[in-house]
């Protein structure tokens, strides 16, 4: 093993013996290295004459750059924008990240959290974080409605066995009990469990109340003081989409840092929907945890490993999509214009449940709770989901996603309000000729 991974796990082993634990075989040997980027950070410092350390191209304007790249982003120098950026992310934007995830989540208190690393989007924050911590055979418990990339990414990929809960109960309420009686059974059967809670949830846009929230957090607490190591990775790619007074407005992540050494909180969000740049690929990973001694020693070491592991897959994410996401955030319309589009996406979720209301639709279709995001989901009564969407696409040119034999996924994100009715209407008719 490296000796910088050694001395990283070792002050780990200091911090928190449990945490180094969770660590997966690939995040022991983790670590960033000193080599071409450590001596290009000295000479970037030092080297005032010449420096001759890093793969890019300069010229006497500095960055060597297309005219006509440089055109699309005029405002930007191709020093903040083109060139490479650390593994890290940015630092100004990885600090903004930090105090702004503290802003939206008070319940973090005065908890010590970790700075964000960046990635190259939530996806590859996930990939990140099973890099890290998930071995071959260990268990990740999530949702039976879940996103389909968890598979890829967490089975395929890394060996876990995913087990599910039925995520609602036959009179669509968030069932909680089967949450814990299956987070309980798994706590019983090993010595680190691996929890997956995605809120807003993708697809069906549902986020917990406060309420639900909180004993969620303390269903982990709790089997965590009973012994078992447990992870708890939030999936906040949704975050900030809250559209109903009792949602809780906060991830549960606020909720979990610090409040026990066996348990590790992983927050995944980033710029890509509360920002609304998809394509700029900024996500961010975020430790919550509990450490003895100063906390800020072991989220170096965690912060090394995690940007080790970004280092050995892409190398950076992308420099100008850093770069646009903290002019965005530095900007003084900021606020204004986020919530500009909030409302556009409010009004959207309020449409759809207004005409959802209708009685006509009874016996198509029942429609699981929602709140939030950018879905809601129809579980169908008479006709094979798959079918119908088939049937809906080919007749009347509808297009929505198939989830098992009888849910239909509907992203009302990017529908216009006046769409919607008409949207609800075809689908009902499609289901009474498939029926």
């Amino acid at each position: 093993m490296n000796p910088i991974a050694l001395e990283l796990n070792e002050t780990l082993k200091e911090a928190n013996p449990h945490l180094f634990d969770m660590l997966s075989t690939v995040g022991r040997h983790l670590f960033f290295p000193k080599g071409i980027l450590t001596q290009g950070a000295e000479a970037k410092e030092k080297a005032h004459r010449m420096n001759a350390t890093i793969g890019i191209a300069t010229d006497a304007d500095g960055i060597m750059h297309l005219p006509s790249v440089m055109a699309e982003i005029p405002n930007m120098k191709p020093e903040g924008s083109i060139t490479y950026a650390p593994s890290y992310g940015l630092q100004d934007l990885r600090v903004a990240w930090k105090e702004a995830l503290r802003d939206k989540n008070p319940s973090i208190g005065d908890s010590a959290i970790s700075l964000p690393v960046v990635t190259s989007g939530i996806t590859h924050a996930v990939s990140v974080f099973a890099d890290l911590w998930v071995e071959p055979g260990d268990t990740v418990i999530l949702p039976d409605m879940m996103w389909g990339n968890y598979r890829m990414i967490l089975s395929v990929r890394k060996g876990a066995e995913i087990v599910t809960y039925p995520i609602f109960t036959e009179d669509f309420k968030y069932n909680l009990d089967a949450f814990e009686d299956m987070v309980r059974t798994q706590a019983a059967q090993r010595d680190k469990i691996i929890v997956i809670l995605n809120f807003p949830h993708n697809p069906s846009g549902y986020t917990v109340s406060r309420e639900e929230g909180q004993r969620m957090a303390d269903i982990l607490v709790d089997i965590a003081s009973q012994g078992t190591n447990v992870i708890a990775a939030m999936d906040d790619s949704y975050f900030g989409l809250f559209f109903e007074e009792e949602t809780m407005k906060e991830s549960p992540f606020a909720l979990l840092c610090g409040r026990h050494p066996r348990l590790l909180a992983v927050k995944m969000d980033g710029a890509t929907k509360e920002n609304y740049v998809w394509g700029l690929r900024v996500g961010f990973l975020t430790y919550g945890a509990s450490f003895e001694g100063d906390p800020a020693v072991a989220y170096d070491a965690l912060e090394r490993k995690t940007a080790g592991c970004v280092r050995g897959s892409i190398s950076n994410a992308s420099h100008i999509g850093q770069a646009l996401v903290l002019k965005l955030m530095r900007s003084s319309s900021y606020a204004d214009e986020k919530a500009e589009k909030f409302q556009v996406m409010k009004a959207r979720a309020q449409r759809v449940k207004a005409v959802l209301t209708d009685p006509k639709y009874a016996d198509a279709w029942d429609v699981y709770p929602f709140n939030s995001g950018y879905f809601m989901c129809l579980r169908m009564r008479h006709v094979n989901a798959e079918a119908l969407r088939v049937h809906l696409l080919d007749t009347y040119g509808i297009g929505l996603i198939s989830l098992g034999e009888r849910n239909l996924r509907v992203a009302f994100s990017c529908l216009e309000e006046n769409q919607i009715s008409e949207l609800f209407d075809l689908v009902y008719k499609g289901a009474l000729e498939l029926a």
